[in-house]
């Protein structure tokens, strides 16, 4: 080695083969949908307990993939890509929030932002919400999860060619089921939105309850492998986390102006 060369890091050590690590995070996140949806499903809602659980459940799924020798880059938590991540993020959020505000000027597509769960929010629960449930509660856990960890124990090496936009072939495998998982993720969630998004219930009817949660894993599939494009072209989870954010908490705000 060259003298005065910084040593590269070895690897991490692996305690965990990747196969029984992907085994206990699905395993873990399996619960932690149940729990919140079907258990406790008032915890879910608003309580401060939502954002600290499942804010640790994310920082558990690190540990694990640890434990299964993955580096920081590897899930996504690469410091040399920081700049990089935070400014494609950016640009990210600015599209979501342009089509927001887009669609709210036309009348035809406001109905879609008709939600009753937004409707009776108080000012301050739209900012605990908005700010703190959404970030930390819902958005750290399902980033770190479907487009850190189970993509890197399913395979994936984070290691994009160059300076393309786009990850290498390799990848989409890695992300296509992570993406899968992250619709199936969705399933529960949306058992009751048809309940409470009117637009929803006037367009299918009766058979609300079973066309929402096939369109919602279906959607949420699609939705999950335009994260992971953002995760790759940014080159970091920073990246999908902050448009993820504005889309989720930009939804609720639109809402909440509609129903208001």
């Amino acid at each position: 080695m060259t003298v005065g060369a910084p040593a590269r890091p070895g690897p991490a050590r692996r305690v965990l083969s990747r196969r029984a690590g992907l085994a206990i995070a699905i395993a873990v996140l399996a619960i932690t949908t149940v729990v919140a949806n079907a258990v406790l499903p008032g915890w879910s809602l608003g309580g401060w307990a939502y954002p600290l659980v499942n804010g640790a459940i994310a920082g558990l799924l690190v540990l694990l993939a640890a434990r299964c020798g993955l580096g920081a880059a590897q899930i996504g938590f690469d410091r040399r890509t920081l700049r990089r991540s935070a400014l494609v993020g950016l640009a990210g959020a600015a599209l979501v929030g342009l089509a927001y505000a887009l669609a709210l000027a036309l009348p035809p597509l406001r109905q879609a932002f008709d939600d009753e769960r937004a409707a009776g929010l108080s000012v301050g629960w739209l900012l605990w919400v908005a700010v703190v449930r959404i970030p930390i509660g819902t958005v750290l856990l399902e980033e770190v999860a479907f487009r850190g960890v189970l993509p890197a124990l399913l395979g994936g090496s984070d290691r994009a060619p160059g300076r393309s936009w786009t990850p290498p072939r390799r990848e989409w495998r890695p992300a296509l089921a992570s993406s899968v998982l992250f619709g199936l993720w969705h399933v529960l969630p949306s058992l009751s939105l048809a309940g409470q998004n009117a637009a929803l219930g006037s367009l299918f009817g009766s058979a609300a309850t079973v066309l929402v949660p096939l369109l919602a894993v279906a959607g949420s599939t699609l939705a999950g492998l335009w994260l992971c494009w953002w995760r790759y072209a940014g080159r970091g989870l920073l990246t999908p986390i902050m448009v993820h954010v504005t889309t989720n908490s930009g939804a609720l705000v639109a809402a909440w102006a509609v129903g208001g």
